[in-house]
């Protein structure tokens, strides 16, 4: 179903006047704490202030325009800016992301990294995107979306984007993105494990690198089915073999800069959880890629017009080789027409 449709649905009627993809995506959104409350004030012209629930009276901050739609139920955070201040798993994630990150690589990822970086990182999108309907005209949901680097990618694909991460840092540098590419996403403060939208309020949900920050990913991957109209898409490191010899090198971290343990995914775990909510169609790919976040001098090396294409016949090798055992996970699911 596409936006359009979605936004009538939201509105209780067709034919609604011509509206931006902002006031379209704001239309979706709901209280994260009754999941069902719309949200009196909230709309374009909103620059700061508050927004109110019609259900249940909660009520929420607009800061620089980005609605902040965390619950009482994040994890006890009463308001966003406690988050830095509080204990708790998220709350660590969240203040790390707000402070800890080179804001400008995190903006601009990967614009201006090395032609090898960017060809693994349009791989990797385009494995998470393959399996999917199509993204023109599509509503997707991009989960713990940082900076918006996958925004940026399903909005030029023609999808229209809701970014959602619960650090408000990684929020202002998602909208950053938007201003200065000259995109037309949706940038929200919010919770995976609590989203301020409705049941199916969604066309795709969209997950890359995110749920491995949560205590419990399980929870974030039923979140996601639960919005998901059609179809899901997820894409985290994997519980694996591969991802153990990865740690054992000093290639892959076992803790997070933040402190919090990295979790990895199990494919049977997270298509188990999609198939109880629903989705009949399944697919959970391993598969084989490494990159620093941060690229250095072998990337910049690898990325040398002949050094490339050995690089990149090394890579396909080895992934064609070992990937059933490798450190990530494709997972991709479908409900029935």
């Amino acid at each position: 179903m596409s936006i359009e449709r979605s936004i009538a649905d939201a509105v209780g009627r067709e034919g609604a006047p011509t509206m931006s993809t902002r006031a379209k995506l704001l239309a979706l959104l709901v209280c994260p704490a009754c999941r069902d409350g719309d949200l009196a004030g909230l709309d374009e012209r909103r620059a700061d202030g508050a927004v109110v629930c019609t259900a249940c009276g909660a009520a929420y901050p607009v800061r620089s325009g980005i609605p902040i739609l965390l619950s009482a139920g994040s994890d006890g955070d009463l308001a966003h800016d406690e988050i830095a201040h509080a204990a708790g798993h998220k709350h660590a994630q969240a203040a790390y992301f707000d402070r800890g990150v080179a804001e400008e690589f995190e903006i601009s990822r990967p614009h201006a990294a090395p032609s090898m970086y960017r060809a693994l990182i349009e791989r990797k999108f385009r494995r998470g995107v393959a399996g999917l309907p199509p993204l023109r005209g599509a509503s997707v949901l991009d989960a713990c979306c940082g900076s918006g680097m996958d925004a940026e990618m399903l909005a030029r694909e023609g999808a229209a984007v809701i970014a959602l991460d619960i650090s408000e840092g990684c929020a202002i540098r998602a909208g950053e993105r938007a201003a200065r590419y000259g995109l037309d996403y949706l940038v929200v403060v919010g919770d995976v494990e609590r989203l301020p939208l409705r049941d199916c309020g969604v066309d795709i949900a969209f997950v890359h690198d995110g749920l491995h920050h949560l205590a419990q990913p399980e929870s974030g991957v039923r979140e996601l089915a639960r919005v998901a109209r059609q179809a899901v898409s997820l894409n985290e490191p994997a519980d694996a073999f591969g991802t153990e010899v990865m740690v054992r090198l000093g290639l892959a971290q076992a803790w997070e800069d933040a402190g919090n343990r990295v979790a990895r995914l199990r494919s049977a775990d997270v298509a188990r959880a999609l198939a109880e909510a629903g989705f009949d169609d399944v697919t959970a790919r391993r598969y084989l890629m490494y990159y620093r976040h941060q690229p250095g001098s072998l990337m910049r090396l690898a990325s040398r017009a002949r050094l490339r294409r050995a690089y990149e016949a090394g890579a396909s090798l080895a992934d064609a080789a070992l990937g059933r055992w490798g450190n990530k996970l494709q997972v991709t699911a479908r409900r029935a027409a």
